[in-house]
């Protein structure tokens, strides 16, 4: 099939769709030839899917023998390599490997965090591939020279020594895949020298970015009828410049750097390299020439001032290119998600490209509102699935004590009780439950409680109740264990709350796409547990959610045929009309490279070792393969949630030279560029802007039936009726109660309710005259209530700080109102009733007698008590307090006239707020109350939305039911009449 002699090293240029060149190079070459030469073909390629593209195209037709089309990495599974050692499963090295981090870690806990040994260990794994694959021994890490260097890196590379173990050439349980991918590699150059095929061998697609595909592919180049057929490759590229690319140290980030290496291997230079295909040029020539000098190295960039003025076709280059700079990532994503539903309804293939996850969840969650599903080559990590959440619960469960918020999250979860015919109970009796923990607790049920709130009803729950708390019980004493004990019990507790109660089986949880992987994710670690030593609860956790993470789930659903998403590898297999690179900025493309905890540049660079920028490299010939597309669109978000983004150095290199062009068009080009993209920004923002920026919505004043108003209110929600009628209307007319929290915190309503106890205990029990007496009694009731309310030790320790800071004031101020009056009542019950029926409730917090008779009524404050007018307008808790006093309103209290009404500020400015009552204030206030509850007995009065809220920013329990947000304080109320 060839002709010329080896080594033969063929090139595809950018843009092109490799597999269709390649199976058209092949018709070419294969004219002539009889039917059966076809099966005599042997193709390796990279990647799965451009395996499974070829025999696609294939399939197509003409009829023909297919030809052996193979991976680059089943070079062992070629004759005479029989004998070769079994891979190790890469889990099970990642498992042994994570003993030796756990030990390094115990005897250096300054290295990491312990939650870091399996991504440490995976670190590990990947450092040992990369040795394997570059053939680097471990003994050259003896030789590494790091007196110059910290510490850290001493201690490391002694670690490092350690691992020697698992490069055994003839390790009994087989070799890691990398090397046993080099030891083919080897052989087959050795076989090959006295004894290569003469059957035609091709390797297409690959770079050979890792050490062991290099050495096959050059053993494979120099066949007698081997060739090498590279993607993406830049014909437009100078001599001069391919020569500047033998420094790793300057050149390793440029995108043909690794073909530069391997014609460097195989003794040739550029002009060695043909073209594949003659006569089958790019989609775009014109911009491969564009792209190609604006990619050189930088030691050569002035190249751009020589051979810039040499490019007259930018108009041409540039056509077909849109820059999108959108202000946020969700305007990006929308400009996509609008353009690539315009391919759609225009018939076109597109694919967005781009290696940020999150931007391609954003495009798709767009693309939903017009029932477009796209192809995602990447799929949904399996952690983030229904099955790998549900087991990442229940894992969280492990050595913990059981929350209330952790038991309804694994209730509520669709796997739970999944059995047909048990989930409508299941979830039944959960909402109850959930209800009755709001409502009660406990923060930390147990098996006991739930079996005790069972008790209380009779419809069948106490079987469920048994069930879940057979299951959970025990689970907070697990401790350090073997892997395989965490299996076993992980895997059979996850199989009995699928099931459900009294049912056999695993209900849903091994079921559709999602659960068959997390099936098989299981079923890989159970094989390989006994290497995976003995784990804490946490650290068992972290190796789980670790492992659910390297599995992918692909969505069942049909998707759209034209509408693609690939990674940047896809870009080499596949071919679209319209290509859109997407996330263009520094730190997603090209990303930053991980952190290496092992070896630092230098010592990289002295072992052999591939440097960071090869993933730069790698990086930027995808985005040159890609960019040489019919039709491409560049974008990127200028912004992100938290400052200003820096565009990719690929993009920044494009618009710098354009615009460094002016006499060839280059400005104007670039200005044409963002025009279009500015077009598809003014459509995503037209589509994102509100229809009418009126109100939608009326400011609601329902008009409820006189008879269903409320008869009987408290002090405290009297002001709640003059400044917001609609709470009450929803709470006492719709009985709408506010769900209690789940978790308890400890917020600024509970520290008012513990210090309002703390206080009375103090009062109560009497004061000392001698104040550091004093003191100590109020802290040392203070521990108690605390003790007894708070279950919280930091919010404890707070606020009796706080109560410490405040005490010498509030005992001096205290040794004064002892002075003036002694307490009758503390926290003290009471109610009145008007004359026209309605009920006035409340509780005093305490209530003193003064000499004369006179009564003075006070009230603790944790937060700023009200000003006067506030009190006179608004707050009119204290002035209706000493209303219903001098009515006897208050349980076991003899009606007097009520002198003082005060508020004691126990804040961090404590404040106290004193209002004498003039005589006929309390009667004036109470007359005001009548007057204000008859308003509200007339049909047409209504119940007006945040009627005079202090702060607009003040959040009301029912801001939601009352549509607050499509109406404003503004507008008038609109009162309806609603009925019974």
């Amino acid at each position: 099939m060839f002709d010329r002699p080896g080594p033969r090293v063929f090139g595809l240029p950018p843009g092109a769709d490799f597999p269709k060149e390649l199976l058209l190079g092949l018709e070419k070459r294969l004219a002539g030839h009889p039917p059966e030469a076809w099966a005599k073909v042997e193709i390796f390629v990279n990647t799965r899917r451009m395996q499974r593209r070829l025999v696609s195209l294939f399939d197509k037709g003409p009829a023909r023998l297919l030809p052996r089309i193979r991976l680059v990495t089943d070079m062992a599974r070629i004759s005479g390599l029989g004998d070769l050692p079994p891979a190790i499963p890469p889990l099970r090295r990642r498992l042994e490997l994570s003993q030796l981090v756990a030990g390094l870690l115990a005897r250096e806990p300054d290295l990491a965090p312990s939650a870091a040994i399996f991504d440490l260990a995976d670190s590990l794994a990947g450092l040992m591939d990369e040795m394997q694959g570059e053939g680097v021994a471990p003994e050259v890490l003896h030789n590494l020279d790091v007196s110059h260097l910290s510490e850290h890196w001493e201690r490391t590379r002694s670690f490092l020594t350690i691992v020697e173990q698992f490069f055994g050439t003839d390790g009994q349980d087989g070799l890691d895949g990398e090397a046993r991918n080099r030891r083919a590699a080897e052989f087959l150059v050795k076989l090959w020298e006295t004894s290569p095929p003469q059957h035609p061998i091709i390797v297409a697609g690959s770079t050979g970015s890792r050490g062991a595909t290099a050495l096959f592919m050059e053993a494979v180049a120099r066949l007698p009828q081997g060739a090498v057929i590279l993607p993406g490759f830049d014909f437009d590229q100078p001599d001069v410049v391919w020569d500047a690319l033998d420094d790793a140290m300057t050149a390793e980030d440029h995108p043909q750097f690794r073909f530069r290496k391997l014609m460097t291997a195989l003794g040739i230079s550029r002009p060695d390299v043909d073209e594949w295909n003659e006569g089958s040029p790019a989609p775009n020539p014109a911009r491969n020439r564009l792209i190609s000098l604006a990619l050189r190295p930088a030691p050569v960039t002035d190249q751009w001032l020589t051979e810039g003025r040499d490019l007259t076709e930018i108009a041409a280059a540039t056509a077909d290119m849109t820059l999108i700079e959108a202000p946020s990532p969700r305007a990006e994503a929308m400009a996509i998600a609008l353009r690539l539903r315009q391919a759609a309804e225009d018939g076109i293939t597109a694919a967005l490209i781009t290696p940020d996850r999150m931007l391609t969840r954003q495009v798709t969650a767009a693309l939903d509102r017009w029932g477009i599903e796209p192809d995602d080559s990447a799929g949904l990590p399996l952690q983030l699935s229904a099955p790998g959440r549900f087991f990442r619960h229940i894992a969280a469960l492990f050595g913990q004590k059981l929350t209330a918020e952790a038991l309804l999250t694994l209730l509520k979860h669709p796997l739970t009780s999944s059995t047909p015919g048990l989930r409508g109970n299941h979830l039944l009796w959960t909402r109850e439950l959930e209800l009755y923990i709001r409502r009660n607790g406990p923060p930390f049920p147990t098996g006991h409680d739930l079996i005790s709130w069972a008790e209380k009803n009779d419809d069948g729950r106490m079987d469920w109740a048994i069930w879940l708390a057979d299951i959970l019980t025990g689970l907070d004493t697990i401790q350090e264990r073997p892997l395989s004990d965490h299996l076993t019990q992980h895997i059979a507790l996850s199989e009995a709350l699928a099931a459900g109660p009294s049912a056999e089986g695993s209900g849903g949880l091994w079921d559709k796409p999602a659960g068959k992987e997390a099936h098989k994710a299981v079923t890989a670690l159970v094989a390989e547990a006994g290497y995976g030593g003995d784990l804490s609860p946490r650290d068992y956790g972290d190796l789980f959610r670790a492992v659910l993470g390297r599995h992918e789930v692909h969505d069942p659903i049909q998707p759209h045929a034209r509408i693609m998403i690939w990674g940047t590898l896809e870009a080499r297999v596949q071919g679209a009309d319209l290509v859109i690179l997407g996330g263009l900025n520094e730190g997603s493309w090209p990303s930053v490279p991980p952190p290496d905890p092992w070896l630092n540049r230098e010592m990289r660079r002295n072992t052999g070792l591939l440097l960071p920028e090869r993933r730069i490299g790698l990086a930027a010939h995808d985005f040159q393969q890609a960019i040489g597309a019919k039709e491409v669109f560049l974008t990127r978000a200028v912004r992100d949630a938290e400052a200003e983004t820096v565009p990719s150095r690929w993009l920044n290199r494009l618009t710098n030279l354009l615009n460094g062009l002016p006499n060839q068009g280059g400005d104007a080009a670039l200005k044409n560029m963002r025009a279009k993209g500015a077009y598809w920004l003014s459509v995503a923002t037209a589509l994102e802007e509100p229809a009418s920026r009126e109100p939608s919505a009326q400011r609601p004043s329902p008009c409820p039936p006189v008879t269903a108003r409320p008869n009987k209110l408290s002090v405290t929600r009297i002001q709640t009726l003059i400044r917001d009628p609609y709470a009450i209307y929803a709470r006492y007319i719709l009985n709408l109660n506010p769900l209690d929290a789940l978790r308890q915190e400890p917020d600024a309503p509970l520290r008012g309710t513990i210090l309002h106890k703390v206080f009375e205990e103090f009062i109560r029990h009497g004061v000392d005259q001698d104040p550091e007496v004093a003191k100590h009694q109020l802290l040392s009731i203070a521990d108690q209530v605390f003790a007894e309310s708070a279950p919280w030790p930091a919010a404890r320790r707070m606020w009796r700080a706080r109560l410490a800071r405040v005490a010498d004031w509030f005992l001096l101020g205290e040794a004064e109102r002892q002075v003036d009056a002694h307490w009758i009542a503390l926290e003290r019950k009471g109610s009145v009733s008007l004359q026209n029926g309605f009920e006035l409730t409340a509780e005093a917090d305490r209530i003193d007698q003064r000499t004369d008779g006179t009564l003075v009524i006070y009230d603790y404050k944790t937060g700023s008590p009200p000003s006067k007018k506030q009190m006179e307008e608004y707050d009119k808790q204290l002035l209706l307090e000493a209303a219903m006093a001098a009515r006897g309103g208050f349980k076991d209290l003899a009606a007097g006239p009520v002198a003082q009404v005060a508020y004691i500020g126990l804040g961090p400015n404590p404040k106290f707020d004193r209002m004498d009552l003039p005589d006929g204030m309390a009667n004036e206030t109470w007359a005001n109350l009548g007057e204000l509850i008859e308003k509200y007995r007339q049909p047409e009065r209504g119940y007006t939305a945040r009627r005079a809220s202090f702060r607009r920013e003040d959040a009301s329990d029912y801001d939601h039911l009352s549509r607050y947000g499509e109406w404003n304080e503004s507008l008038p109320p609109s009162p309806e009449e609603v009925g019974e």
